[in-house]
């Protein structure tokens, strides 16, 4: 059942509790107190009592009729409070012993169950009484503490409804103040539970406590947060969707352009080469020439085919590996661009890197080697692949590589807009966990991107 009370039931639950428990211990404390209280009453009393009565008889000797001066002294004693005295005459005396006084016609004010619980037995005393040689009997003194009892009962009963009060008081203020307390956390589960159904502009007023306050102010940085990575992946897949179309187009119309006119030639060399064949006498010199068109288009053909396959996947990426492609690569560059000195430094404690992050990191350089080439009119190229220093990713333990393209050109016009090559690579670094900066001075260009490893192409654009 406990585990089924909320945050406030308990607290409530257990202030109640504990003020229960404080006032039970303190009526545990006076009745635990009542006894000795009443003993010490009763002794008192009956000392007193004792002293009076001595007193008083040690002058019966005098009196000319001790035995009815005694009687006198007993029917005084009668008005007495919280003591009875009697006389118990001596065996053969004529006189009567004294009926002890009737209490018995008082009003009840004390449960007997009490009175039983801390003064079971009554204390009784007898003092002797002799003249002359000659025994009276004696006075039975009789303790009746019941003003004290009753006031002690009349303390617990004031302690019980005054506690009882104050109990009940302190509870309700408690309880308000608590539920104040404690207001913030119901619109803090309406702002999750918002969050939770994709109201990422869900806000929570900061109020309660500091502690309360500093984490509704906390959830409403993280709605914040995960609104705009929510946006930025939605409009990461748009743009990834568009690069991608853009991509086909350039792909559809470079088939058009290319193997369109080569196969239309093809088509006619054969159809030439089909009449000259039907001919009783084919001429050679113009079959070889059909023939050596046809394989200079052929060749033509593999070497755009060649291009294509190039951009779609580097070939040897994953027959010789990150280092030997990249090699290749910067070979090619400085065959076709003699006067550029590239110099490249690649790590060789760069890891496990995964198929994705290889090809990532291959599409960067090559991407910012063509722009260097095309654009910059630079005379110097610095190229660096290492592992990154520090990275914080979505996973724990996940490592990255660091890709670094500077160049000393002329930099970026201020107006320059990043074509869809480098933004395909930005969209690419962004979808891998990783980041990507360009930097452009009037000294040159850096390119530099952080690349997650370890990633699966099967982990991207994984739908929310």
């Amino acid at each position: 059942m406990w585990q089924r009370l909320s945050l406030r039931g308990r607290l409530n639950t257990l202030l109640a509790l504990i003020m229960v428990l404080g006032l039970v211990i303190n009526i545990a404390r006076l009745l635990l107190d009542a006894a000795p209280r009443v003993m010490a009453e009763d002794q008192s009393v009956i000392r007193l009592a004792r002293g009076f009565v001595e007193t008083l008889v040690s002058g019966l000797s005098e009196a000319r009729d001790p035995e009815a001066r005694l009687e006198q002294i007993v029917e005084g004693l009668k008005q007495l409070r919280h003591v009875s005295i009697t006389r118990d005459p001596a065996p053969g005396s004529a006189s009567a012993a004294t009926a002890p006084p009737d209490v018995s016609g008082e009003p009840q004010q004390v449960p007997e169950w009490f009175v039983a619980l801390i003064y079971p037995e009554k204390t009784t005393v007898s003092v002797p009484i002799g003249v002359n040689g000659q025994s009276l009997g004696s006075l039975v003194i009789t303790s009746h503490p019941n003003d004290e009892i009753a006031e002690i009962w009349d303390g617990i009963v004031d302690q019980i409804e005054i506690g009882s009060a104050i109990a009940v008081a302190l509870f309700l203020i408690t309880m308000t103040v608590v539920s104040r307390a404690l207001a913030p956390i119901e619109g803090l589960t309406d702002a999750m539970t918002g969050i939770e159904a994709g109201r990422y502009d869900t806000r929570v007023r900061p109020s309660g406590s500091p502690e309360l306050a500093t984490i509704c102010r906390k959830l409403n940085h993280l709605a914040s947060v995960l609104g705009t990575a929510v946006e930025e992946k939605r409009q990461l897949a748009e743009r990834v969707v568009s690069l991608q179309d853009v991509e086909r187009k350039e792909i559809a119309r470079d088939l058009h352009d290319e193997f369109g006119p080569y196969l239309f030639a093809l088509r006619a060399h054969t159809s030439a080469l089909t009449r000259l064949a039907d001919t009783p006498e084919p001429d050679l010199e113009a079959l070889r020439k059909h023939i050596g068109a046809m394989s200079d288009q052929v060749n033509a053909l593999q070497q755009f085919n060649r291009r294509v396959l190039e951009r779609l996947r580097p070939a040897g990426l994953a027959e010789l590996g990150l280092s030997d492609a990249l090699a290749a690569l910067m070979r090619l560059w400085r065959e076709t661009h003699p006067g550029v000195v590239i110099e490249t430094s690649i790590s060789p404690s760069l890891g496990a890197r995964g198929e994705t992050a290889e090809l990532t990191i291959y599409r960067i350089i090559q991407e910012a080697l063509t722009n260097v080439f095309r654009h910059a009119g630079a005379t110097h190229v610095d190229v660096r692949v290492e592992p990154a220093a520090s990275f914080a990713a979505g996973t724990a333990g996940t490592e990255a590589i660091m890709v670094r393209v500077r160049d000393n050109g002329a930099g970026l016009p201020a107006d320059h807009k990043q074509g869809f090559g480098m933004l395909g690579m930005h969209e690419r670094v962004l979808a891998l966990g990783g980041t990507m900066t360009v930097a452009s001075t009037n000294q040159g260009v850096t390119v530099e991107a952080t690349v997650p490893c370890g990633i699966q192409p099967s982990q991207l654009f994984q739908p929310a």
